[in-house]
């Protein structure tokens, strides 16, 4: 078992290492150059993708009460009109929307894909605000630790 695991974590560090020449190759970040800074930064998102539950986001919760940041993918047919509104409806229902729905059924997939791509954005933020929330705390307190060596002298 530890043979398998030593194996894997060389596996991944291989693959890390060239994805990281690619990046580098295509124009990434200079701050790639350095594997150190690669390698955290690899981890802070590894950490936002695989180890967040999604549905348990700090921001979304921020945003829960403005519904429109949150695509929208299934179709709404209403009307303000009283009288011809049930019509207007049946039109959409009936003749508009088999005529599109070759278009709908497109955008749906890409729909999914960008509300995806947008709760992914968020756990990665929210772990780089982890993150930064942390080195901030240790940094206050390495300052208060130091205030108070200073004191002492």
């Amino acid at each position: 078992m530890i043979e398998v695991d030593r194996l894997m974590r060389e596996i991944e560090d291989d693959v890390r290492r060239a994805r990281r020449k690619r990046l580098l190759a295509r124009g990434g970040a200079a701050e790639y150059r350095d594997p150190e800074i690669y390698d955290h930064v690899d981890i802070v998102l590894r950490r936002a993708l695989e180890a967040r539950d999604h549905g348990a986001l700090l921001l979304p919760d921020f945003l829960s009460s403005d519904p429109d940041w949150q695509l929208t993918t299934h179709l709404r047919f209403s009307s303000h009109r009283p009288v011809i509104g049930p019509v207007l409806i049946f039109v959409k229902r009936r003749i508009l929307l088999p005529l599109t729905r070759w278009l709908y059924e497109y955008s749906l997939e890409n729909f999914r894909r960008q509300q995806k791509l947008n709760t992914i954005l968020l756990a990665c933020i929210e772990e780089l605000a982890i993150e930064n929330a942390k080195l901030r705390k240790g940094l206050e307190g390495r300052e208060r630790q130091e205030g108070l060596e200073g004191q002492h002298q």
